[in-house]
């Protein structure tokens, strides 16, 4: 990575990683469904594939009839659950999701972590950045830093 150069950094940014924020981070002029397809947009697909595969990931997080809606027709829990589906949007192989829950509230946050462990069990690996103890403690594995250093690191068997 080191040896990259700030196009091929970006390039690999768009087409290996999605990211998932606490603040969602939608265009709020966009509809869901353009906002999943933005991804799709700077990775040069073709329109109707893009739209394809963005009502696909919209659907596969249960907002298939909220296409059209903007950022502020939509709950908390539904705008994070359309930046979850931008964040598939160019099969990356990794999610880093910065606080996903933080913004929402209990019963939200357990649909959304829910769904991660759904991708998790399909294969994708996600890295989750939470201060919540609750949220953390229903990870496969979880490493505590304090002052930049690693403090724990705990596997578990989780399903």
């Amino acid at each position: 990575m080191s040896h990259l150069d700030d196009d091929q950094l970006a390039e690999f940014r768009c087409r290996r990683i999605g990211f998932v924020f606490q603040s969602f981070q939608l265009l709020p002029r966009l509809s869901a469904l353009q906002n999943v397809e933005l991804p799709m947009a700077y990775a040069g697909l073709p329109s109707a594939q893009r739209r394809k595969r963005a009502t696909e990931l919209l659907e596969r997080v249960g907002l298939g009839s909220r296409r059209g809606h903007r950022p502020n027709q939509m709950s908390g829990g539904q705008q994070q659950r359309v930046a979850i589906a931008r964040s598939l949007a160019n099969n990356p192989d990794l999610i880093l999701a910065d606080e996903p829950t933080g913004a929402l509230d209990t019963a939200t946050g357990e649909e959304v972590l829910a769904l991660f462990k759904q991708l998790n069990r399909d294969g994708l690996t996600l890295i989750m950045v939470t201060h919540d103890p609750g949220v953390a403690a229903q990870a496969r594995r979880k490493i505590a830093f304090r002052d930049g250093k690693i403090v724990e690191d705990i596997r578990t068997d989780l399903p």
